[in-house]
C-alpha cells in the first residue's frame, strides 16, 4: 500500500497519477496508517518539500520552488519534484515523463496553431514534461496528422452525433463501460429502442442550423441488435437527421460473434462507411480467459464477411497487456492482423478500471509490467506500419499500464474523423442513449469552454426517464442559446 500525506490538497490528482504510474497496481490511500511506501508533500508559501520513506527504513527528501501564482507553472513544478523523487527511489523512468493527462496531443496542436514547428513541439515535450524521445516524436507526429485531417473542418457550424447501444453478447473481464449482457436484457431491447427513437426525434431539432458532420454508433456492441432492430434504428436516424451529406458514418460492429451477413447488409443498405471489428487479441487462450466467447477463426470469418459485403474502411481494436500476455503474444496477434490488412488499427494499453472484474480479481489475472507492455506497443507499432497505417490519434486513460497510451493508426483517407474530434474537443458532440454524455463546445471572445450534459447509465432508468433526458438537453441549450 502507498500512503500519501499532504498539508494542502493542491495538485493531489496529479501526484496520485504519478504514484499510480510508478507503483502500478498498488493501492494509494490518503493518510493511511499502515503502508509499504509513504510520500509526504508539504507546501509552504514559496517552496515544496517532499519526503519519501518505506517500511525498510529507506528515506529520500527533495525540495524546490513552486509558482503557486500560476496554476500551470505550479503544477509542472510539483510534478517534476514528485517525478524525480519517485524515479530515484524506483530506478524507473516513465516514457511520458510527468504528463498524466488524457489528451497529450493538445500541447503540440496548440503550438502548431501558433506557428511552431514539429521540432519545437518535440523539444517542449522533452524539456518541460520529461517525455522520452520516442513518445515526444509520436505525440508530435499524431498532432501533425490530426491537423492535416482537421484543416478544413468548420467546428463552429457543425456537430457530431453519438448513439449508444449498451448491450453486449457477454461482459469482458477488463470492461468498465455501461454494458449489459444481452442474455439478461434481451426482452428490454425493443423498449430501449422505443426510448432511443424518442430521444432521436427530440434531438433532431436541438442543434438549429448546425450541420451534422460525423455519426458514430458505439456501445456496448451495436451489432448485439438483430438485423431488424438495427434497420429500425438506422431508419429512425435517417428520418430525423440528414445523413446523406455526413462526412463519416461509423458503427462499432465490435464483437465478431455478433456479426452476421444480414446485419452487414443492413449497414450497407444505410450507407455506413466505416465499421470496427475488434478481436483485442488473436491468442485463443487469452480470449477464453477474459470472457470474449468467440474464437480467432470467428474474427477472421467476420472480417472476410465484411470485406465481401463491400466495406472498404474496417478498423480492428487490440489491447496490449492483457492477462498472461507478453511480447510473444502480441507478435502472434500482429502477424494475424497484418495478414488480414485492415484499414486502421487501434492499439489500447490495458487500463485497470476500478469497476472491472479483472481489477477486482487481480490475483486471477496476472498482467505484464510496464516495460513488457511498452515492448508490446512497439511490436504493434511496427505491425501497423507494415500495413501502411500511420498514427493519427492518441489518448490516455487513468490506471493505464506504465502510464502509456492508446494509439489509432490508419491508412491515408481512412482516419476516424470522429475519433480526432472527440479527443481534441474542438466540436460539439450530441450524445444519445443510456450512459451517453453530450459535450457542448463554446468558442467565443471569452475563450474556449466545454460543458457536459449526461444521460443516466442504467438502461431501466433511461427507458423510464427518457422525457427527463430530453428535457435536460433542452433546458441546457435554452440557457446557453446566446453563447452556443
Amino acid at each position: 500500500m502507498i500512503a500519501l500525506y499532504m498539508n494542502r490538497r493542491d495538485y493531489e490528482n496529479d501526484i496520485r497519477s504519478l504514484l499510480m504510474a510508478f507503483f502500478y497496481g498498488d493501492k494509494i490511500v490518503l493518510n493511511a496508517k499502515e503502508w509499504d511506501v509513504c510520500l509526504d508533500v508539504r507546501y509552504t508559501e514559496n517552496y515544496t518539500s517532499l519526503s519519501l520513506k518505506d517500511n525498510k527504513g529507506q528515506c529520500l527528501e527533495k525540495e524546490g520552488n513552486c509558482h503557486f501564482e500560476d496554476y500551470r507553472l505550479g503544477r509542472n513544478d510539483i510534478k517534476n519534484l514528485v517525478y524525480h523523487i519517485l524515479s530515484e527511489y524506483t530506478g524507473m523512468t516513465l516514457p511520458w515523463g510527468t504528463l498524466t493527462g488524457i489528451r497529450p496531443t493538445k500541447l503540440p496542436m496548440e503550438m502548431y496553431e501558433k506557428g511552431a514547428s514539429k521540432g519545437d513541439a518535440i523539444r517542449y515535450l522533452k524539456e518541460t514534461y520529461l517525455v522520452s524521445d520516442e513518445k515526444a516524436e509520436l505525440c508530435a507526429v499524431v498532432a501533425e496528422n490530426e491537423a492535416e485531417v482537421l484543416k478544413d473542418c468548420d467546428y463552429d457550424h457543425t456537430f457530431s452525433l453519438y448513439v449508444g447501444i449498451p448491450f453486449c453478447p457477454s461482459i469482458c473481464a477488463y470492461c468498465s463501460f455501461s454494458s449489459y449482457p444481452l442474455s439478461v436484457w434481451e426482452k428490454q431491447v425493443d423498449n430501449y429502442l422505443d426510448a432511443l427513437c424518442k430521444e432521436i426525434e427530440a434531438a433532431s431539432t436541438m442543434m438549429g442550423d448546425r450541420k451534422l458532420l460525423t455519426f458514430y454508433m458505439g456501445g456496448g456492441t451495436p451489432t448485439s441488435l438483430s438485423a431488424l432492430q438495427m434497420d429500425r434504428l438506422l431508419t429512425c436516424l435517417e428520418k430525423y437527421f440528414d445523413l446523406d451529406h455526413v462526412s463519416e458514418k461509423t458503427v462499432e460492429a465490435g464483437r465478431p460473434d455478433s456479426i452476421t451477413e444480414d446485419k452487414l447488409q443492413v449497414l450497407r443498405k444505410h450507407h455506413i462507411d466505416r465499421i470496427s471489428i475488434n478481436p483485442q487479441t488473436m491468442n485463443q487462450e487469452t480470449l477464453d480467459l477474459i470472457g470474449r466467447r468467440h474464437t480467432t477463426e470467428e474474427v477472421k470469418k467476420a472480417f472476410h464477411m465484411a470485406r465481401k459485403a463491400g466495406f472498404t474502411n474496417i478498423n480492428m481494436d487490440l489491447i496490449a497487456g492483457l492477462p498472461g500476455e507478453t511480447g510473444r503474444h502480441m507478435q502472434r496477434t500482429m502477424d494475424e492482423i497484418v495478414n488480414l490488412a485492415p484499414d486502421s488499427v487501434t492499439v489500447h494499453s490495458l487500463a485497470l478500471k476500478r469497476a472491472a472484474f479483472l481489477n477486482q480479481n487481480r490475483e486471477q489475472f496476472p498482467v505484464a509490467g510496464a516495460d513488457e507492455v511498452n515492448r508490446m506497443i512497439g511490436i504493434s507499432h511496427e505491425g501497423a506500419l507494415a500495413i501502411g497505417a500511420e498514427p493519427y490519434y492518441l489518448y490516455r486513460q487513468k490506471n493505464i499500464a506504465g502510464n502509456l497510451e492508446n494509439v489509432g493508426y490508419a491508412r491515408k483517407g481512412c482516419e476516424g474523423l470522429y475519433n480526432i474530434l472527440i479527443m481534441e474537443e474542438k466540436q460539439t458532440i450530441l450524445a444519445l442513449g443510456a450512459g451517453a454524455s453530450s459535450k457542448f463546445v463554446f468558442n467565443s471572445g471569452d475563450g474556449h469552454r466545454i460543458e457536459r450534459v449526461e444521460n443516466v447509465k442504467s438502461v431501466k432508468d433511461y427507458i423510464e426517464r427518457i422525457d427527463e433526458m430530453i428535457d435536460r438537453k433542452k433546458k441546457f441549450l435554452l440557457k446557453s442559446e446566446n453563447s452556443f
